[in-house]
């Protein structure tokens, strides 16, 4: 696995993680930095990892995206872009990785690059729609209702396949978990997390390269819900890199566009 990174200016980057996989996927690099989970992040629990898989794409791109349904995943638009084909990274215990087929994406209508890449909050969200169903050890995650809202101080679950050492793609690949803390001013469009030990302002835990598209749950009596996916990272003090500020696109105003798009796809979710 082979990692390169080119800057975006502003102090940001989306969190993309870009890789060459010597399964088959190849071809340019992505063009825009890749983020992961650094700061010491753990493996993720089963009550997380579970869902989370990771999928490939044939310019060089590595995302996670959630289980929402057997055959159905959710992850952020910007990590499935026109012009490239996509693959699940399948695989059992113990035995080599697979590519397994997508058969549709699904990007959300408002979702548009360039507001990402101009820093502007937008619907980056999209659905995969998988050739066939996940095996049995990959558990489908709820999705948070439309009425959920978030407030500073809120404790959150990111749960993401990126790297745990900023530019080395070997260190990717592997379910981890950070509890991050919601911070500035959360709305519909964005929400901003970090470390509550660094609060951004030191390197601490946060996305990184591969851990675009990853859930961000919230947990309740009813267990984890899926409260948005990640879409960019900044380094401390807003520098460009990872572990200091982790961002969200927040789903509850997409909500409605996702139980519908699910249905059209074959895949009902629940109300």
């Amino acid at each position: 696995m082979r990692l390169r990174a080119a800057d975006l200016g502003g102090g940001w980057a989306l969190a993309a993680l870009s890789v060459a996989v010597a399964a088959g996927i190849a071809g340019s690099q992505f063009p825009w930095r890749a983020q992961a989970m650094v700061g010491g992040a753990p493996p993720a629990p089963r009550e997380f990892g579970r869902s989370v898989v990771m999928i490939l794409g044939s310019s060089g791109t590595a995302c996670t995206a959630t289980a929402i349904g057997r055959d159905l995943l959710l992850t952020a638009a910007h990590c499935v872009q026109p012009g490239a084909d996509y693959k699940l990274l399948g695989s059992e215990p113990g035995q080599p990785p697979v590519l397994k087929a997508i058969v549709r994406i699904e990007r959300h209508p408002q979702f548009d690059i360039k507001r990402l890449l101009n820093h502007l909050a937008t619907a980056d969200v999209a659905l995969i729609k998988l050739a066939e169903p996940l095996p049995a050890r990959v558990s489908p995650a709820l999705i948070a209702g439309g009425s959920e809202t978030v407030a500073v101080g809120d404790s959150l679950v990111v749960a993401g396949y990126g790297v745990t050492v900023r530019g080395d793609g070997r260190t990717g690949g592997t379910a981890r978990v950070a509890t991050l803390v919601v911070t500035g001013q959360p709305g519909p469009l964005q929400i901003r997390l970090f470390d509550p030990v660094s609060k951004g302002l030191s390197a601490g835990l946060g996305a990184c390269a591969g851990d675009s598209g990853a859930p961000v749950f919230r947990i309740s009596g009813t267990g984890p819900a899926i409260l948005g996916v990640v879409s960019w990272s900044t380094g401390p003090n807003l520098t460009a890199g990872c572990g200091g500020l982790t961002g969200i696109t927040p789903l509850a105003r997409y909500r409605g566009w996702i139980v519908d798009a699910a249905r059209s796809l074959g895949t009902p979710l629940p109300p």
